[in-house]
């Protein structure tokens, strides 16, 4: 081989070991003093116009102007979010693929026989965002005034009365069930296919009672249309002040936290998580934010990874036993 031949091939082998060494810097991870350098995506993994895709619309702009990179909102719906949540899950732990979910992510894996996530092991929490609050709610006509005369008439006529839901496994399914182990109530589970056939049966009687969100249930309260019985929380919504926390009324262990919050994928730089949580903390203390939230029925809650965190593992053990003692299967 002559010398100009061997010089050549030496190139062409160094061209060949700086394209490979650039390919995996392209997937190397991102480092926390670099990032972001790029758009950002928060998946949704529900439609356009769920709480959750509420949530991310209003956070993302303010996101933008703080990280100084556009912001994008991409709802990849399916499988009762199990789609957009697995994609995150094995979307590169840089920063820059992160989910907006809510508290069916822990309620899933045990409704379903498979997803593509673990709760615990697949994220990287980075904080809380808000929380929604339930209530305990039946048609007028129904002979109750207070949530201890609605238990009376369920205990008195077992199996006689019947509950909604906008379907098996959705999260007022499970706090209904949860509502009834903590107060022996025998009512029946009456599933729909989404909230509207639930709220309308409700309204028109065929079904007695109701838990729901308190945002659906204020104008109907209003109108006269449903009845309150008591909120699913320890303390009292401020726009439903005369309506009583389930403790109050001397049900206990029946609270229910329907919150949202935001994740990266596991192994995302601590760094980067920090900073999101540190960001997303300043926009939710903004009077705007908390008000824009307010009109959907949120509010804010911001919390640390580590708080998140421990939120996301209690409440996956809490709705585990919740399934299994209510004899829920999985879809």
């Amino acid at each position: 081989m002559t010398f100009d031949k061997l010089l050549a091939r030496l190139r062409g082998v160094a061209g060949a070991a700086a394209v490979t060494l650039l390919a995996l810097a392209g997937t190397a991870p991102a480092r926390a003093d670099s990032w972001p350098s790029r758009p950002i995506t928060i998946v949704v993994p529900y439609t356009a116009g769920t709480s959750m895709d509420t949530l991310a619309r209003i956070i993302g702009p303010k996101l933008s102007q703080k990280l100084g990179q556009p912001i994008i909102v991409e709802n990849r719906p399916g499988a009762s979010g199990n789609i957009g949540t697995g994609y995150v899950a094995h979307a590169a732990p840089n920063g820059y693929t992160l989910l907006m979910t809510v508290v069916t992510f822990v309620m899933n894996p045990k409704l379903h026989k498979s997803v593509p996530y673990d709760p615990l092991t697949s994220f990287a929490p980075i904080g809380r965002v808000a929380d929604g609050a339930l209530v305990f709610a039946v048609n007028p006509r129904f002979p109750a005034h207070t949530l201890a005369e609605a238990l009376a008439a369920f205990r008195a006529h077992p199996g006689k009365y019947a509950y909604a839901s906008p379907g098996n496994g959705t999260p007022q399914h499970l706090a209904m069930e949860l509502f009834k182990m903590h107060t022996g109530a025998d009512i029946m589970h009456i599933p729909y296919s989404g909230s509207a056939g639930a709220i309308t049966d409700l309204l028109g009687g065929q079904v007695q009672a109701m838990i729901l969100p308190a945002n659906t249930a204020l104008p109907l309260k209003q109108s006269g249309k449903l009845r309150v019985l008591a909120a699913a929380q320890p303390q009292r919504i401020p726009v439903m002040d005369d309506v009583p926390t389930f403790a109050e009324c001397g049900v206990h262990g029946a609270d229910v936290s329907l919150w949202f919050g935001m994740l990266a994928p596991a192994r995302t730089p601590a760094g980067i998580v920090d900073r999101l949580n540190r960001e997303i903390k300043q926009i939710l203390a903004m009077p705007e934010i908390k008000s824009s939230l307010d009109k959907q029925g949120l509010t804010v809650a911001p919390d640390t990874p580590k708080e998140f965190a421990a939120l996301i593992a209690s409440d996956y053990a809490r709705w585990t036993e919740v399934i299994k003692k209510a004899g829920i299967t999985p879809n």
